[in-house]
């Protein structure tokens, strides 16, 4: 299991992502660029302390990303998914990938996607945090796969 998340556009949102994916032992793929000045000093002060816990990649464009990914289904979170989450069977190779905050992703990378998922929401609300739907979204992920079996209580 992995997460992606597609040009950032918050650095808090960017230190949630790498909190989250240090704590549950997830890889971490940054497919730039971000929306704010991103170098090693300030990904390590947005990560605070985890920044030495967690795995991340940083890929220079979404081009590099789709060479340098692993196999397995790429699994996009969006408003615009056909399917609820709670619904999907999840695959330990999966990697689940997260937009922009403003902007989500452009057509192109919702046509690599192998599957679309949106969380299901009352209706009048437009979306959840970037970083707190990663963490509903993975959290199902691992129970499925037995991803949490690997970590340490």
């Amino acid at each position: 299991m992995r997460l992606a998340l597609y040009q950032p556009d918050i650095p808090q949102n960017l230190g949630a992502f790498i909190r989250l994916a240090a704590c549950l032992g997830t890889p971490l793929d940054i497919i730039e660029p971000c929306g704010f000045p991103v170098d090693d000093k300030r990904i390590r002060r947005a990560a605070m302390d985890y920044y030495d816990l967690a795995t991340i990649a940083r890929h220079a464009s979404w081009t590099a990303f789709q060479r340098d990914r692993p196999a397995g289904r790429l699994v996009l979170l969006t408003t615009a998914g056909a399917k609820t989450f709670p619904g999907v069977a999840f695959r330990a190779d999966d990697t689940l990938l997260f937009g922009r905050e403003s902007a989500g992703v452009p057509a192109d990378v919702h046509e690599a996607a192998d599957l679309r998922l949106r969380i299901p929401l009352q209706t009048g609300a437009r979306s959840l945090n970037v970083a707190l739907a990663a963490a509903m979204v993975l959290s199902e992920a691992l129970r499925q796969t037995a991803g949490f079996d690997a970590l340490a209580n």
